[in-house]
């Protein structure tokens, strides 16, 4: 049986929380694997008893600074003493002289992302840029420093090869339908309102906390745009987040983008939701006419895959990315055009075939990606290491 060391430490929002939701069970039933978690004790409470799982809790709450010097300091010695055969550091950053083989997870896209650079300068936001700097040379650092760096599509990891000059190895992520859409939870009482309001709209969503990568700006700029297109029709835009700075994760300002919606004259068009509990987004999705992500950095989008099982037709910026995950389910646009967007929206929802045909092409695709496929590649990865070592 191999034994793991997982470091979670790093789950704190998005996709981070989304791969130890899915990959901490699937772990569990695993006969052959044995792992030892380390994550904080909130989320810890959401697992229960596992076979074969163990669980490290640490009850502080780290900055990304603060994380990084406790885990070189602290990790090697609960990795030497839960007895474990190989170390998987899940959050972007490696264990320096890991008494084990270790697998890196990397995932962060902003360290190799020259528009993310160039959107932070421009907003003036030089805390930001100095900061991804610092991390971006520590990233890559890691990537060079552990025995296997994983990525989760094709296209980030051909990326982070070109960046590090160091192979990089593209594990696919999965979903798991079941723990999607198994739990019957309504969405809250003011969701269930703010979508009746506009039972007569085209309803677009858009699943995200408010940052900048995810290019929240354009999609606003769009809207103007589609009314005007549609005047016959009312346009809804959905968002999970609020644009509020304080209710998103991070430092990322979200008061310019509150004021766009403003100037733009979009406030009763732009519903902001705030949070949706995970049991319950499967409604959400089902309720919306149109999946739309105008982010111009990622590294896989989860709620992509979320969105084709869902039975959506996409609209997707132009990343090889989204390309990759969304094949041909989507149709795709420039990812700083308001018009392309507006375009695209405009395609699908004129045209019931190719909305019909998105959708029968996104449900196909979304079976592709599977937790138990992820783990297996990964616990290969992890015998190929330990053999070799």
């Amino acid at each position: 049986m191999i034994q793991m060391f997982i470091n979670g430490l790093a789950a704190s929002a998005g996709g981070g929380l989304t791969y130890l939701r899915n990959v901490i069970p699937e772990l569990g039933r695993r006969e052959t694997a044995a792992a030892t978690v380390l994550l904080s004790s909130g989320l810890r409470r959401e697992f229960g008893d596992l076979p074969s799982i163990s669980f490290v809790e640490n009850a502080d709450s780290f900055s990304v600074t603060r994380r990084f010097f406790h885990e070189q300091t602290k990790l090697a010695g609960l990795v030497r003493n839960s007895g474990a055969q190989v170390l998987i550091s899940a959050g972007n950053f490696a264990l320096r002289n890991s008494p084990v083989p270790q697998i890196l997870l990397s995932r962060n896209a902003l360290y190799t992302s020259a528009d993310f650079v160039r959107d932070i300068r421009a907003r003036g936001d030089y805390a930001i840029w100095a900061d991804t700097l610092i991390k971006g040379w520590f990233a890559r650092e890691s990537i060079r420093r552990a025995d296997v760096a994983v990525a989760p599509s094709k296209a980030f990891a051909r990326e982070l090869t070109a960046w590090s000059s160091r192979e990089v190895v593209a594990v696919h992520h999965g979903f798991d339908p079941t723990a999607f859409a198994g739990d019957s939870a309504p969405l809250p009482a003011e969701t269930q309102t703010q979508l009746i309001h506009g039972e007569d709209a085209l309803r677009l969503l858009f699943v995200s906390h408010y940052n900048y990568y995810r290019n929240f700006e354009t999609l606003f700029r769009a809207i103007p745009i589609l009314k005007k297109a549609m005047p016959a029709r009312k346009v809804k835009l959905y968002l999970t987040c609020r644009l509020d700075s304080g209710q998103n994760p991070g430092t990322y300002h979200a008061e310019a983008a509150s004021s766009l919606v403003s100037d733009l004259r979009a406030d009763q068009d732009i519903v902001e939701l705030g949070a949706i509990p995970y049991r319950s987004l499967h409604h959400l999705y089902r309720a919306c006419h149109i999946y739309v992500t105008p982010a111009y950095a990622e590294s896989f989008a989860h709620p992509l895959v979320e969105a084709m099982w869902s039975g959506l037709p996409i609209v997707a910026s132009d990343l090889a990315v989204h390309r990759e995950i969304g094949g041909n389910a989507a149709v795709y646009f420039p990812r700083f055009s308001p018009e392309g967007l507006a375009d695209c929206v405009l395609q699908v929802s004129n045209d019931p075939e190719l909305a019909a045909q998105l959708s029968r092409a996104g449900r196909a695709r979304s079976r592709e990606f599977n937790w138990g496929k992820h783990v297996t590649q990964l616990l290969d990865l992890a015998k190929t290491l330990i053999s070799t070592h």
